[in-house]
């Protein structure tokens, strides 16, 4: 059981997650970061998501692991007009301190 007080966490320490996910495919000009927002915020996960240059999608989810794994598993299908051909996943690891600074999801800038 794991019990939040403030900033205190008291019991079983969650183990959490921060990858960056690169989502090629047709990907754009579908809803894809809408998708993503709500579906990071439903999963309690924190980070971002923009359109890149090229046509991808970054996006950064920060969280419990497992539900960081979901979501990176749920990158394969998107919002239903998207066609996912790749995902790539870097792992960034826990204790990143990019990971610090990320409070809610949000929609950055086209990168």
């Amino acid at each position: 059981m794991n019990l939040d007080v403030g900033n205190l966490d008291v019991g079983m320490e969650t183990t959490r997650r921060l990858v960056r996910v690169r989502i090629s495919g047709r990907v754009q000009g579908v809803g894809y970061r809408a998708w993503s927002v709500a579906r990071a915020q439903q999963s309690k996960l924190v980070g971002y998501v923009r359109n890149c240059a090229n046509g991808d999608v970054e996006a950064v989810f920060a969280g419990e692991a497992a539900s960081v794994a979901a979501m990176v598993s749920a990158c394969w299908d998107g919002p239903r007009m998207a066609q996912v051909v790749a995902v790539d996943v870097e792992d960034l690891g826990a204790g990143a301190a990019e990971y610090a600074a990320l409070r809610d999801f949000t929609v950055r800038p086209t990168r």
